[in-house]
């Protein structure tokens, strides 16, 4: 055990060297008399200036929930959905719709989908056409079987032409469709774009064109309901859509004051007179989010509508991590039009917003930036239920959102790493060409 006189052997021979009558002062980082430690100016304003940092943080944090949860639209809430009965008898005549499905190797999904759309219960002329984007697969052939297996002379099977310079893939196998449409003999009233990987409830058709009737919509889209049955879809796949709720709040996207515009790709009723008019799909044929830019170009029309549904569910399954991080990342940085200020705004955001709450209510030692943390925590786990519940997963999965937000933060870097070496936007073989800085987000 080590002796009283120890501890201050030091101090005394300090006193010794500053002579009689001389005031002791311990230098910075010595001990004093009674064991405590003396910080000099340095340390304590280094100390003072962190806990000033971790609270103008995590008072951040909580002015950022304040607003998400009551200025943001309630996107929190999933409320908009499409949910509310539509009373079907609106319509004087209904009028005629064509779909048009884009597919690149879908072999293992088009089969079923493309058959619940065969099976709609819609009561006015429909059909749908399936371009095969240079599938490596047998997705038209399968295509074609399901039209022989369902009876139906309702589809045609296209093959897209050679991808021509400064268009999307997907995006120029829909505008090969949508001609075609335009061509055939009875011109459509509406077209239904949707992707391979969808399947439609029966009466999916006859609820868009009445709702796009009834509310004027020149575009009408559903959000389709994703895979959420493996532990990375769990994760991963929630978050997804609150992120994308977040970003579009839904009932500002269907507000006709608002400029806010979004789609989801997997269906969307577009008006094609409409359409044609806005530039056709050729208006956005370089855009790699093409639904959201879609959705820009109708809305400078006229209204549109988004909303969740239950009754159009993709059968595509993420099975592991890096197949939804494949996902992310391809159009992640275009999200930010590729801009570096606007990426490290939001990983900063994200940091501060999802991240530090939970760090802060845990390990600060400052006892208001311990609460700061708790209260904007709780925001965020009360916020995350609703979609949690709307994908039937246990609420304890919002303690996990802060490692999901994480994740999400780091795979947008990752994006912009990919696009700016030139594997941006890779998709099924089909890469973007390298995206670039503004000059004035590289300064």
């Amino acid at each position: 055990m080590r002796s009283p006189g120890f501890a201050t052997r030091g101090i005394c021979d300090e006193c010794r060297r500053a002579g009689p009558g001389r005031p002791f002062r311990p230098r910075e980082g010595q001990r004093s008399g009674d064991g405590a430690s003396v910080g000099g100016p340095r340390e304590q304003s280094g100390a003072g200036g962190c806990v000033v940092i971790a609270t103008l943080a995590a008072a951040s944090g909580c002015v950022a929930w304040a607003y998400l949860l009551g200025a943001r639209g309630g996107f929190w809430r999933a409320r908009v959905r499409d949910d509310t009965p539509v009373a079907m008898d609106d319509l004087a005549a209904w009028p005629a719709v064509t779909a048009v499905i884009p597919a690149r190797d879908e072999a293992s999904v088009i089969g079923p989908n493309l058959a619940s759309l065969l099976r709609q219960d819609y009561p006015g002329t429909f059909c749908v056409i399936v371009v095969d984007d240079h599938s490596s697969d047998a997705t038209a052939a399968i295509a074609r079987e399901v039209a022989r297996s369902e009876r139906s002379s309702r589809v045609t099977v296209l093959a897209a032409p050679a991808l021509a310079a400064g268009w999307t893939g997907k995006s120029w196998a829909l505008d090969h469709g949508v001609r075609h449409a335009a061509m055939s003999a009875e011109r459509p009233d509406y077209l239904l774009l949707t992707d391979a990987d969808i399947a439609h409830a029966p009466d999916t058709l006859r609820t868009l064109v009445t709702r796009a009737g009834r509310d004027g919509l020149l575009l009408a889209s559903l959000m389709a309901k994703l895979n959420a049955r493996s532990a990375a879809e769990r994760a991963m796949i929630p978050a997804f859509v609150f992120f994308f709720q977040m970003l579009y709040p839904f009932a500002w996207v269907n507000a006709r004051h608002r400029a806010t515009a979004a789609a989801a790709g997997g269906c969307m009723l577009v008006h094609r007179e409409s359409l044609d008019s806005a530039g056709g799909i050729a208006a956005i044929r370089g855009e790699l989010i093409d639904d959201c830019a879609l959705a820009r170009l109708m809305k400078a029309h006229g209204p549109i509508g988004i909303a969740l549904t239950g009754r159009v569910t993709s059968t595509r399954a993420y099975r592991s991590f890096g197949e939804i991080r494949s996902m992310i990342v391809r159009t992640a940085f275009t999200q930010l039009d590729f801009s570096g200020w606007r990426l490290l705004a939001t990983v900063a955001a994200m940091l501060v917003v999802f991240v530090a709450p939970p760090l802060f209510a845990l390990a600060a030692s400052d006892a208001i930036v311990r609460g700061l943390g708790l209260v904007a925590f709780a925001c965020m786990v009360l916020a995350y239920q609703p979609i949690l519940r709307f994908y039937r997963l246990s609420p304890a999965w919002a303690l996990a959102l802060p490692l999901v937000a994480a994740a999400y933060a780091a795979l947008t870097l990752d994006s912009a790493w990919r696009h700016l070496r030139g594997r941006g936007g890779e998709w099924k073989g089909r890469v973007r060409a390298r995206a670039t800085l503004p000059d004035s987000t590289r300064s």
